[in-house]
């Protein structure tokens, strides 16, 4: 919130304990530019994907998810409904 922008190559990946529609829920209040948001389960399958206006109240994914991928309005059709993901670690140091 109250960043100016997100560069094109930066994200945000929020992970809750389970999958759940109410826990996984954003809010878009004092944002000051759009985002694509991913929703994606436990199984690693995206599960919901919208295009979050600044400002909006809230936003549910369809289905329950535990990891929410917020990236530029950009990074929208990188990954469909029905598709798998990986997430690897790497060291910034």
């Amino acid at each position: 919130m109250l960043y100016p922008e997100l560069p094109s190559h930066e994200g945000l990946l929020l992970v809750q304990k389970r999958d759940n529609r109410l826990e996984s829920a954003i809010h878009m209040l004092w944002m000051r530019f759009d985002l694509a948001v991913f929703w994606i389960n436990r199984s690693l399958q995206v599960v919901d994907v919208c295009l979050a206006r600044r400002w909006r109240l809230v936003y549910f994914p369809r289905r329950p998810a535990s990891y929410v991928l917020e990236a530029p309005v950009e990074r929208l059709t990188d990954f469909q409904i029905g598709e798998y993901v990986s997430f690897s670690e790497i060291s910034l140091v």
